[in-house]
């Protein structure tokens, strides 16, 4: 990520994507004191294996599924290589905001098209770019990854061997019946990302509805600090059994060495249109004060 150094005054905090961040300090004597490389290692260990988000769910074990848990994760697996199969061939909006809250106020926004060519090659317009104003961090690669790949994040069969994954009860979701699983990376591998966090399988589509975590490795390498805020992110049942993700948010205070930054980010993918026909998207809304409940919309059919 890239070091914001408009002022030498203020924090010198860089690189926050919508997901990650990355700022700029002096070491200090006491990192001098280990060698790079350990303190590297260290860092990148504490960010694997599941780690699952406090809240109302039932503790892990307290309540059995219906059929063994490897059977579970692997249908759901199998459902989720389906969806990313069916998710690429279609066309939706999507618009980013990224929020610098403190300690000195801007915003990132992006508003863009997934659509395809004639010749069916799909890619990414930029519809609505306006120059951003963020002050304590800016965007870096990693975080444009992780907003393709992590926010909306798809674990299919060919990924799960990469994964440590634990049950962890069932759960109520609004009118849903849900399992609930830990997920995390069994190894960090070399300019890969993943997640960590937890995740909610509905028991009867045996899809994706839900996901809260973060994305990994933070990357703290000498004076680069690249830390990424914890997200969740809904889905809705677009069409058939498909759950396509609608809404993603973070609020979060991401600690650097120097001082807190404090960040908001947004995402709306909206008006799913399978490639050559039209499945409109309603508008989501964000629920105020709470991250504990999905945007209460329902798609509806454009005819």
């Amino acid at each position: 990520m890239r070091t914001n150094r408009e002022s030498i005054g203020r924090l010198l905090a860089a690189g926050l994507l919508i997901v990650g961040f990355a700022a700029a300090i002096q070491p200090t004597v006491a990192s001098a004191q280990r060698s790079k490389k350990d303190k590297d290692q260290d860092q990148e260990a504490a960010q694997t294996g599941p780690q699952c988000t406090p809240g109302t769910g039932s503790p892990s074990g307290a309540v059995t599924a219906s059929m063994p848990t490897g059977d579970i994760i692997r249908l759901f697996a199998q459902h989720e290589s389906d969806f990313k199969v069916a998710r690429d061939n279609y066309t939706y909006s999507q618009e980013v905001v990224v929020e610098d809250v403190a300690p000195n106020p801007g915003e990132y926004r992006l508003d863009s098209d997934i659509v395809f060519t004639p010749q069916g090659r799909r890619y990414q317009k930029d519809t609505y770019a306006p120059p951003p104003s963020l002050h304590d961090f800016d965007l870096s690669p990693e975080d444009r990854k992780d907003l393709e790949n992590i926010q909306p994040f798809v674990l299919t069969t060919e990924d799960l061997p990469k994964y440590e994954i634990q049950f962890a009860g069932k759960e109520k979701l609004d009118e849903l019946n849900t399992y609930k699983f830990c997920v995390g990376p069994k190894r960090i591998e070399k300019n890969q990302r993943y997640f960590r966090g937890t995740v909610w399988v509905d028991d009867r589509d045996l899809a994706v509805v839900k996901t809260d975590g973060k994305a990994v490795p933070d990357i703290i390498k000498g004076d680069n600090q690249n830390i990424f805020p914890r997200f969740v992110t809904y889905r809705e049942n677009i069409e058939g059994a498909f759950w396509f993700p609608t809404y993603t948010h973070a609020d979060d205070t991401l600690h650097f060495r120097q001082g807190d930054v404090r960040m908001r980010m947004t995402v709306r993918y909206k008006n799913y249109k399978r490639f050559g026909s039209t499945i409109q998207l309603g508008q989501s809304n964000e629920i105020p004060g709470t991250q504990s409940n999905p945007p209460q919309t329902q798609p509806t059919p454009n005819k």
